[in-house]
């Protein structure tokens, strides 16, 4: 910079040039007396021209012969001191000039003094003291930061020594997992720790090696992998709180379970069987669910039909008691009238179901028989035939046919004759 302003003036600063720091006027009264080439330019005459210019630029006057105040000693030392105050002016222009510095949107500006935190900035154009009084040092606040457990850049890269875990089964397992975090406070991200990606990894394979230490191959397989997640995301919070490393975990992504290459074969076989006999249970447990229920209804429906048998038992059982109960009361005041209607109640129900009665007769051996279906059929076709000529026809009001009401007439008579027969012997 120096250089281009001393250019700007018309000062040449090429050794290689032997009129260097020469009046034209005074290398044409030199060249007089000189050959070319005899020689390197005079340091000294160098010099007090360029006191000479300080001088002409700020006001000064010049003399070219050395002669009066200007052109002596004291004339240069005042040039010189006015030229050594304008570079220390630009110097410290430019010094003062070094501490601004921008700071970009989602990022914060932390400066020290001495080394020593001093305070933080906002994102736009900030200055601090120059070096070597402070520093500053950019962090960026929105970035995502990932850090990968298992693997680097691809799943297919892993990284056996952070893969492998054990169990609490005792089983070896290999996991590939991201963890993704931002920062939540810078000035504990630069002071407070060193080396601070890699003790958010370290911090991530310890908390999933405890996490699955505690559980069960197939639950950390299977049906575990959220909690499983879940659980190193909390702990890695809670470690990163107590290191105060200034960071927030954001996500922790299961990238890959399984068990180790070595007996991945093997593994692959059992769990074929573990779902062979996941299959074979269920189809158990739907057989059960259908065979089941229907037995309990079928059992049910008899329990029901016995119950409603036994009432319909109990009730009858009830009633013939209370019937007959009715009737020892009834013959107790009336024997004989209560003889005479049991007998009629029963006639009147066997002959009410049946379609022939034989009829026994005490004139003589001969026994009676009496078709009464034919001889009900027989009156039937004769009603309708003689409807059809005349109309409808009475029927006798015992809804029988004539001869079937005179033969039961008959038999009623006799009935009764022997039991006033019998009555007759009781009373005497």
């Amino acid at each position: 910079m120096l250089v281009s302003i001393l250019k700007r003036f018309g000062v040449k600063l090429s050794l290689n040039d032997p009129r260097w720091g020469r009046n034209p006027e005074d290398d044409r009264k030199a060249q007089d007396g000189r050959r070319p080439g005899d020689g390197p330019p005079d340091l000294d005459q160098m010099w007090r021209d360029f006191n000479a210019r300080l001088n002409r630029m700020f006001g000064g006057r010049g003399n070219n012969n050395g002669g009066g105040d200007n052109g002596g000693p004291r004339g240069e030392m005042r040039g010189a001191g006015i030229g050594a105050g304008v570079i220390a002016v630009i110097v410290g222009f430019i010094w003062l000039a070094s501490g601004a510095f921008i700071v970009q949107e989602g990022q914060v500006g932390v400066v020290t003094t001495f080394g020593k935190y001093s305070h933080s900035t906002t994102p736009g154009f900030n200055w601090r003291w120059p070096y070597p009084f402070q520093a500053h040092e950019t962090v960026n606040t929105s970035q995502i930061r990932t850090a990968e457990i298992g693997y680097r850049a691809n799943v297919r890269n892993k990284q056996p020594q952070e893969a492998l875990m054990l169990t609490d089964d005792e089983n070896i397992i290999d996991i590939q997992f991201a963890v993704q975090y931002t920062l939540k406070d810078p000035v504990a991200w630069l002071f407070n720790n060193r080396d601070q990606d890699n003790t958010v990894r370290q911090i991530a394979e310890t908390a999933i090696r405890e996490v699955v230490g505690r559980s069960k191959m197939d639950f950390v397989l299977y049906e575990g992998r959220e909690q499983v997640a879940a659980d190193v995301h909390k702990m890695m919070q809670t470690v990163s709180d107590r290191y105060a490393l200034g960071a927030l975990i954001t996500n922790v992504t299961m990238q890959g379970v399984q068990p180790p290459e070595q007996v991945q074969s093997a593994f692959d076989d059992a769990v074929r069987a573990g779902q062979d006999r996941a299959r074979a249970r269920n189809e158990g447990e739907a057989y059960a669910n259908q065979i089941i229920p229907a037995a309990r209804g079928q059992a049910f429906r008899l329990q029901q039909d016995a119950e409603a048998y036994r009432s319909m038992v109990v009730e009858n059982a009830t009633g013939n008691a209370s019937r007959f109960d009715q009737v020892v009361a009834a013959y107790s005041r009336a024997p004989a009238v209560t003889r005479d209607r049991m007998y009629i109640d029963t006639m009147q129900q066997i002959f009410t179901s049946t379609t022939k009665v034989m009829v026994d007769s005490r004139a003589n051996n001969n026994m009676l028989y009496l078709p009464l279906d034919k001889l009900m059929q027989q009156q039937a076709v004769n009603d309708a035939q003689i409807g059809s000529r005349s109309g409808p026809v009475q029927l006798p009001q015992s809804g029988q046919p004539a001869e079937v009401t005179q033969a039961m007439e008959a038999v009623r008579q006799r009935d009764e004759r022997s039991r006033d027969s019998s009555r007759d012997r009781e009373t005497r």
